[in-house]
């Protein structure tokens, strides 16, 4: 009885019924992910859909196999790092080629409604202060400043493509090692108040981060696509992806921006510490989705 018991244990283990018309809503196990989930969950049970959820679930490597044996039906994405995921080889890195790049990997079992524009991606990111003194906009405009700027990322960023080789090979922005900063927390409270401390002068951080804009932090654009591209979008099992699902999720999708992402990060994650499902309920209904969509 133990051994059975055991081996029944995950919930995710077990194949779902892929025939079914009822919907199980998925999530990574932070808290954007919940909420745009719970965005996902309440519209789609708007618009009469029968919706079930298993959220927290952890990372790809778990979520992913789940979704190909219908234990859940949908989850939210990451477009560029899901292209990684499944394709190690890809270097598409703009947008529009790394959702044709994700088309093209997705395979039989696996598809993807029409991404959001918002994203949350890494990004070059300086103070009020510095932007205004040295006139940035670009990263190509902090170039110029190499020799005076330290940098403060996780430590595989010196390494890793998008990182410090990307930034120098797209940007001329040649940050020395003596100048970088390995800060282990993917971008979060120590990096933000070493920057804000004036301990480095540019950082890594994600683009929905709630404390850019509590912080009055400027995000340098990046035209030259060192980033890949990270639009949020619906993954779904291809036996679960029907056109009023799709109709529904793009309806979502379509004011699912990188603004609106951070006000519901910092709704979540900042002061408020609102719960995700309170915050995707008052999100659907400022945004006019808490009614069938036409």
């Amino acid at each position: 009885m133990i051994v059975s018991a055991c081996g029944n244990s995950d919930p995710l283990a077990a194949t779902g019924d892929c025939t079914s018309d009822a919907l199980i809503i998925g999530s990574a196990n932070f808290p954007e992910s919940e909420t745009v989930a719970n965005i996902y969950t309440e519209v789609l049970r708007i618009n009469g859909f029968k919706v079930d959820t298993k959220f927290n679930i952890g990372s790809r490597e778990a979520y992913i196999p789940a979704l190909r044996q219908c234990a859940i039906s949908l989850i939210p994405e990451y477009t560029g790092n899901l292209l990684q995921y499944l394709d190690k080889d890809a270097t598409a890195t703009s947008a529009t080629e790394v959702t044709a790049a994700l088309n093209g990997a997705l395979g039989s079992d696996l598809a993807i409604a029409t991404p959001a524009p918002g994203q949350d991606s890494d990004a070059v990111v300086v103070t009020r202060a510095t932007a205004d003194k040295w006139k940035l906009t670009s990263i190509a405009d902090l170039a110029p400043h190499s020799a005076e700027v330290t940098f403060g990322a996780m430590a595989e960023f010196a390494q890793r493509p998008g990182g410090l080789p990307g930034l120098k090979k797209n940007y001329g922005l040649d940050i020395s090692e003596a100048n970088f900063s390995p800060i282990a927390d993917g971008g979060g409270p120590a990096t933000v108040r070493a920057l804000v401390d004036g301990q480095i002068i540019a950082a890594d951080i994600y683009t929905t981060s709630p404390a850019i804009v509590e912080n009055d932090l400027v995000v340098l654009t990046d035209p030259k696509h060192n980033f890949a591209a990270q639009n949020v979008v619906p993954l779904f099992n291809a036996a679960k992806k029907t056109d009023k699902a799709m109709a529904v999720l793009d309806a979502v999708s379509a004011k699912l921006t990188t603004t609106e992402l951070i006000s519901l990060n910092t709704a979540v994650s900042g002061d408020a510490k609102i719960e995700p499902k309170a915050a995707a309920l008052a999100w659907i209904t400022a945004q006019g989705l808490n009614s069938p969509i036409g």
